[in-house]
């Protein structure tokens, strides 16, 4: 696992109505941390146009691995981000900061690009 850099993911989100609990799944990432069919699990309900809401990255498979985060998201634009500071397993120096922006190739889909590292002095 690299320390730190680029990470792109892409995620669709059919799965979410905007309640408490609901889900996106990632369908790709460069980051073997990050493997395709990871949940992102919304904390908080949506209050549309504003999504600000606390955030879970869950990877499949066994362990508890999960990193917890935070998105602002405005939908009227389109535009937001999403950090991550720190979580379990494999996710307890991770660090990451990413812009949230459309994905227009996926139905549903979202984009997060931005940084990564999983240094405990970043």
């Amino acid at each position: 696992m690299l320390p730190s850099g680029e990470l792109h993911v892409t995620k669709e989100c059919s799965a979410y109505t905007g309640a408490a609990g609901d889900y996106c799944t990632i369908t790709s990432s460069n980051l073997a941390a990050i493997p395709v069919g990871s949940k992102v699990i919304y904390l908080s309900a949506l209050t549309f146009p504003i999504l600000d809401t606390n955030i879970v990255l869950d990877p499949p498979g066994p362990g508890n691995n999960k990193a917890f985060g935070h998105v602002y998201l405005d939908l009227s634009t389109g535009a937001g981000e999403a950090t991550f500071s720190g979580g379990t397993g494999k996710f307890t120096w991770f660090r990451a900061s990413v812009a949230v922006t459309p994905n227009a190739a996926e139905p549903y889909g979202w984009g997060w690009d931005g940084a990564y590292s999983f240094s405990p002095r970043d």
